[in-house]
């Protein structure tokens, strides 16, 4: 088995590949990436059991079979490459002899069959999504996914998809986000969570891509085929909640301000909240909006006065500042509408300006409980 690899072109690749790999493995041969040959098509692929990736690669060879290799000690070297074709050869002694320009080096390789197989999945659904879409859907909601382990349903996103549209919800019972898009339509209804893992490692190549990803879904398992990449990842199991409920749907009081400024604000203040609660208040009367907040422990206090717009009746809320400033910074809008109902009711922010034709971004924020 032998075949020659550009060594940036071969290092870009597992780069991608190696943010599956974990750094503690429970079996061995799950530190290294698999190696198929197949003529001029070489896959590599790396996984973690729950999650499995590959790249088909086109490089120059005539034979055929496949390899286990160190992965860590594979980027290693492959790092301190400049731009060269590099040959891989299998020897017989159990070792693959790479050749560059300036020299031989050889790595202990496993058996190509001690990897684990990945699973097929037989007669999945399948949504074809542009790449641009799916990697805004997951940057705009996985920071509001929880992580507790005894709720693992709460650690995901869930995705819906429906001949509507698609919504994508992620929630840590304080905070909730539900991304829709009605430009972009499943053939099936069809309802599945995807652990956070995957979906970091989709976030960070698919913002590179204009492909459409084509997503392939049963009950247990989703696949993700785009260019030359396919991940493969076990859904999180159980049922998600009913955040529709959660949603209040009556909010007469309407607050609307500069999400900047509003940023900007909440940040200053809240290095004045008390380190645990991290609660600031929000006091809106007429045209002013007051953010303040306390730490009596420590005697530290802050306020500062916006101008907005608002409508409804004079009010007092208290928010975690963590949580606001977690969403205000994931808007990308100038403009945003924060609508409340009563202060122990969850507060919805929504953006008003900056949103693509088809979408639209809710957010909800758990009140916090003031001390009069």
């Amino acid at each position: 088995m032998k075949f020659i690899v550009s060594s940036s072109y071969l290092l870009k690749q597992l780069q991608v590949l190696g943010s599956v790999i974990n750094s503690n493995n429970t079996l061995p041969i799950l530190d290294n990436f698999l190696f198929e040959l197949n003529n001029n098509e070489l896959t590599v692929s790396a996984s973690d059991l729950e999650t499995t990736m590959s790249a088909t690669l086109a490089i120059d060879s005539k034979s055929k079979g496949s390899v286990a290799v160190p992965a860590k000690l594979l980027l290693e070297i492959l790092k301190t490459f400049p731009e060269q074709p590099l040959t891989f050869t299998v020897e017989e002694n159990s070792t693959i002899e790479i050749s560059s320009n300036s020299g031989k080096y050889a790595l202990a390789y496993a058996p190509g069959e001690e990897f684990p197989k990945s699973v097929n999945l037989d007669e999945p659904s399948v949504t074809l999504v542009p790449a641009d879409v799916l990697a805004t859907a997951i940057s705009k909601t996985i920071f509001a996914a929880g992580n507790d382990d005894l709720r693992p349903v709460m650690s995901g996103v869930f995705f819906q998809f429906s001949p509507e549209g698609l919504i994508f919800v992620a929630t840590d019972a304080h905070k909730l986000v539900k991304y829709a898009r009605t430009d972009v339509k499943a053939s099936q209804v069809a309802e599945f969570i995807m652990p956070k893992k995957p979906l970091n490692i989709l976030k960070s190549i698919l913002n590179t891509s204009d492909a459409e990803v084509k997503i392939e879904y049963n009950d247990s398992n989703a696949t993700f085929s785009f260019d030359n990449y396919i991940l493969l990842c076990r859904l999180i199991d159980g049922k998600y909640p009913n955040y529709e409920a959660v949603i209040p749907k009556e909010n007469p009081n309407k607050l609307m301000m500069d999400r900047s400024q509003f940023l900007s604000s909440v940040r200053r203040v809240a290095i004045f909240s008390n380190k645990t609660t991290h609660q600031i208040r929000l006091k809106v009367a007429g045209a002013e909006l007051n953010i303040s907040a306390e730490d009596i422990d420590y005697s530290n206090k802050a306020e500062e006065r916006l101008t907005c717009d608002y409508q409804g009746d004079d009010m007092q809320i208290g928010f975690n500042s963590r949580f606001l400033t977690e969403m205000l910074n994931n808007l990308q809008s100038d403009m945003i509408m924060l609508e409340m109902s009563l202060p122990n009711r969850a507060g919805i922010l929504t953006p008003i300006d900056g949103l693509e034709e088809g979408e639209t971004v809710t957010m909800l924020v758990m009140p916090v409980m003031l001390n009069s």
